[in-house]
C-alpha cells in the first residue's frame, strides 16, 4: 500500500491539476468501493479546498458481476432515470467530475457479450446530455486510477495480491509524477511541453496523415479547421484542468469519411470488463468494412455495431514511444494508461472541441465538417517502436512526423 503521504499528494494532484476544484464548486466522484480509503482522502481534501458538496457514486466489481449474471435482460438493457437526473443536475450546477477507476480487466469475460453491449448502449443513450458537458469542456472533469487486487494481479500474476497492489501503486505514482518533490510543478512543466507539441502540429495544418507499421497501412484525412489538443484543457468558465492523469498525447480528429486502409492493434483493449486482443480493422471511406481479432472478436463485433458512428473514427492521438507509460514496460489492460504508452485511434464520437468552432455547432453542422458522432468513444492502441507517420501538407508535399515510434518533428519548439 502506498504511504498516506503519497496518497495525499495524489489526491491533491487529482483535485488541483486534474479537475482544478474551485472554492464553492460541487464535486462528483465515481469511485470503486475497494478504494474507499483513498476516496475519503480525496473527499476530505476537496472540502478543505472549499468544495460546497462532495457526492460519491460507489461502484463495486462483485456487485456489477452479480447483476450481469442474474438480472433479467430488461434490467440490463435499461438505465435508471434517477442516475441521469443526478448527473445532469451536477453538470448544470457547474460541478467538477472526477472518475477514480480500478476495474478488473477480466471482470466480464464469461458474460454474454450481447448483454454487455446492451448495458453499454442503454447507459450511453441515457447519458447523452451529460456527455455534452464533458466532451465540449463545459465543466472540468478528470480520470485517474488506483490499484485493485484483481487488476494488480492481472499485471503482476506472479506476485501475492498484497505485493501486486504495492507494485502497481509504485508504477502508477511514478507515471503520474507523484513520486517527484512537487507533482503540481512537474505537471505544469509537462503541460507546457504538450502545448508546444500541439502548437507545432497546428501550425503544420496537415491535410492527411499516413501511418505505416507491421499490419498497419492507413491513410487518415484531417478535416479543414481541425485542432490538435493535448495536456490541459480550458472549461467554459475559464478554469484550466487535465482530463486524463496520466496523459502523454496530443490528439485531433480524423475526417469521418476520409479514412482508408488497415490498422492493427499493438496492445490489448479492455472494453467494459472484456478483453479484445490482436485485432485488425479495415476501413473504406471512413467506415470499418472488415475486422478480425484473436481474442474477443464477438465483443469487438458488438462494439462496432453499437450504432452507425461506431464503425468510424473520432480521434487520432500521437504518443512517443519514450513516454513514461511505455518505458515502464508494463501492459496495464487499462486504456487510461495503455493509450498513453502508444499512438492510438478511437472508434466513435469525436470531440467537437477538436474543430474550430465545433463546440458551438449543431450535430448537422459537425457532420458536414466530417466530425463523427456516436454513443461510444473507445480508444485502442496502434503505436510501437515500429510505427512511421508521414504528414501530407496542404500543398501536397510530404514530411516525416514519426519515425520508429518517436517524433521526427521538432516539437520542443527550440
Amino acid at each position: 500500500m502506498a504511504s498516506i503521504e503519497l496518497q495525499e499528494k495524489y489526491a491533491e494532484l487529482a483535485l488541483k491539476t486534474g479537475v482544478n476544484l474551485q472554492k464553492g464548486q460541487a464535486l462528483m466522484i465515481n469511485a470503486p468501493l475497494e478504494g474507499a480509503d483513498f476516496t475519503k482522502i480525496v473527499a476530505r481534501r476537496a472540502y478543505e479546498i472549499g468544495a460546497k458538496d462532495v457526492h460519491i457514486n460507489w461502484v463495486d466489481d462483485e456487485l456489477t458481476l452479480l447483476k450481469y449474471q442474474y438480472a433479467p435482460d430488461e434490467v440490463i438493457a435499461s438505465f435508471p432515470e434517477w442516475r441521469v437526473k443526478l448527473h445532469d443536475e451536477f453538470a448544470e450546477d457547474g460541478a467538477a467530475i472526477l472518475h477514480i477507476r480500478s476495474t478488473n480487466p477480466d471482470l466480464l469475460k464469461d458474460i454474454d457479450p450481447s448483454r454487455v453491449a446492451a448495458a453499454n448502449k442503454a447507459a450511453a443513450e441515457a447519458m447523452v446530455n451529460f456527455r455534452k458537458y464533458t466532451m465540449n469542456d463545459k465543466i472540468p472533469w478528470s480520470i485517474i486510477s488506483i490499484p485493485s487486487k484483481d487488476w494488480a494481479q492481472k499485471i503482476f500474476p506472479d506476485k501475492s495480491p498484497e505485493d501486486a497492489v504495492e507494485s502497481l501503486w509504485e508504477a502508477i505514482l511514478k507515471i503520474v509524477r507523484v513520486d517527484q518533490a512537487d507533482p503540481l510543478a512537474a505537471w505544469d512543466k509537462h503541460n507546457a511541453t504538450l502545448k508546444k507539441a500541439r502548437e507545432v502540429l497546428n501550425n503544420k495544418n496537415y491535410k492527411k496523415l499516413i501511418l505505416k507499421a507491421p499490419g498497419t497501412e492507413l491513410d487518415l484525412e484531417l478535416p479543414e479547421g481541425h485542432i490538435w489538443k493535448g495536456g490541459s484543457a480550458v472549461a467554459e468558465t475559464g478554469v484550466t484542468f487535465n482530463p486524463n492523469i496520466p496523459t502523454e498525447e496530443v490528439f485531433s480528429l480524423p475526417h469521418k469519411y476520409g479514412v482508408n486502409g488497415t490498422v492493427s492493434s499493438t496492445k490489448p483493449l479492455n472494453y467494459g470488463g472484456s478483453l479484445i486482443d490482436n485485432f485488425q480493422l479495415t476501413f473504406k471511406d471512413g467506415k470499418v468494412v472488415d475486422f478480425k481479432a484473436e481474442e474477443g472478436e464477438e465483443v469487438l463485433k458488438h462494439l462496432l455495431n453499437s450504432d452507425e458512428g461506431a464503425r468510424r473514427l473520432g480521434e487520432i492521438a500521437l504518443v512517443p514511444d519514450e513516454s513514461p507509460v511505455s518505458q515502464s514496460g508494463l501492459i496495464f489492460y487499462n486504456t487510461l494508461f495503455d493509450e498513453n504508452a502508444s499512438c492510438h485511434i478511437a472508434l466513435g464520437k469525436a470531440y467537437p472541441t477538436n474543430l474550430k468552432g465545433g463546440s458551438e455547432m449543431s450535430d448537422e453542422e459537425l457532420d458536414k465538417h466530417g466530425v463523427n458522432d456516436s454513443l461510444i468513444h473507445v480508444d485502442f492502441m496502434i503505436g510501437s517502436d515500429k510505427l512511421d507517420i508521414d504528414g501530407i501538407k496542404q500543398d501536397g508535399t510530404t514530411e516525416p512526423v514519426f519515425r520508429k515510434g518517436t517524433w521526427a518533428l521538432n516539437v520542443k519548439g527550440e
